[in-house]
């Protein structure tokens, strides 16, 4: 228990003692600044240890070893209230941290000499590869000087490997129109033509590693004709080619709106027919009119296509340009049309199916 003088009737009273716990705490935390000296009512010594920063670290230090030892005095000379009791923590705490605060030193300091270190390493190695070129770019100006006739003949060699370039880049513009269709080949196969005939209802197995072609079929019965693509489990796969009455002479394409991989053609016929199954390479340009179905390839730019048609049946018009994202149909009307739509940049494959005359025109 802290013992306080006793007090006599007409005496003054005597001030409070000032706290052991708070004076440490603000000598280490803000001694630097007097806040300690203001707190124990040593106001001017305060302001001088203010101004001068702690006394440069020194004057800090100082009071703070006084006050851990239990020296420190208030104003009035009276000892601080609590000092044994906090007397052995405040030592613990104050030497904890700075013990922490010396280790963080040494790793921040060797943390800095090692980038240091890297970046004289990283500035030697720059100025000895500067130095490098230097040299070279000697060499070269020396070689430069000394070689009048080298540079005559590399002036002749450039010129012959110009002149083989230009060789190289019209055999690369003569074949640029199916490099610009690779895409046709790349998603559809490439197959030998070959031919198929018979008569009444068959079954007919595509080309195996071709996902895709033109099929030029003819008829000459009276009734039903239709060409269904089926796959390997002998389901459709949403394309029926031909469907129409009596005879029939057309080309049709079989892979592009397909919704899975075809593997044979089912024709239902009550005459003769013939089919002729080609790739896509095969197809031709398309042309300005037509009748009935047809298969063409586009290689021009991207443009306004007007079309008409004068059959009495369903008219499409689809282009396929290898895009996953394309709707591909530009014209699904019945009867006769008379239009424009948008036609996208070649190459792409056209489509057609009609039972009348047609014409395509790209504005």
């Amino acid at each position: 228990m802290t013992q306080h003088p006793p007090q006599y009737p007409g005496a003054a009273p005597t001030a409070p003692r000032k706290s052991f716990i708070a004076t440490w705490l603000l000598s280490w935390l803000l001694g630097g600044l007097g806040i300690d000296r203001f707190y124990l009512g040593k106001v001017g010594t305060g302001l001088l240890k203010l101004v001068t920063f702690g006394g440069l670290g020194i004057w800090y230090l100082i009071d703070l070893i006084m006050v851990l030892v239990g020296a420190t005095r208030d104003k009035q000379g009276q000892p601080l209230d609590g000092t044994r009791p906090a007397h052995v923590v405040a030592w613990a705490v104050t030497g904890f941290f700075v013990v922490v605060g010396a280790i963080s030193g040494i790793v921040i300091g060797a943390t800095t000499a090692q980038v240091a270190e890297d970046v004289a390493s990283d500035v030697e190695a720059e100025a000895d590869a500067g130095g490098a070129d230097a040299q070279d770019q000697a060499t070269e100006d020396e070689a430069t000087d000394d070689g009048g006739s080298e540079e005559a003949s590399s002036d002749d060699a450039a010129a012959e490997e110009a002149a083989e370039e230009g060789s190289e880049q019209s055999a690369e513009q003569e074949s640029s129109d199916d490099g610009d269709a690779a895409w046709i080949t790349e998603e559809y196969g490439e197959f030998d033509a070959v031919q198929e005939s018979g008569s009444g209802d068959s079954v007919i197995s595509l080309r195996e590693g071709a996902t895709g072609g033109i099929v030029t079929a003819e008829h000459s019965g009276s009734g039903n004709f239709s060409i269904a693509v089926l796959d390997e489990s002998n389901q459709s796969t949403g394309e029926l080619l031909v469907n129409t009455i009596g005879s029939y002479s057309g080309d049709s394409a079989w892979g592009i709106s397909a919704m899975s991989e075809g593997t044979s053609l089912e024709i239902s016929a009550d005459g003769d027919w013939s089919l002729q199954l080609q790739p896509f390479t095969a197809a031709e340009a398309m042309p300005e009119s037509g009748s009935g179905d047809g298969v063409y390839r586009y290689d021009g730019d991207a443009g306004t296509l007007h079309a008409t048609h004068d059959g009495s049946g369903n008219f499409t018009v689809s282009e396929d340009t290898g895009s996953a994202f394309e709707l591909g149909l530009l014209i699904n009307e019945i009867g006769t049309y008379d239009g424009s739509v948008a036609l996208q940049e070649g190459p792409s494959l056209i489509t057609v199916s009609a039972d009348g005359n047609w014409t395509l025109e790209v504005e």
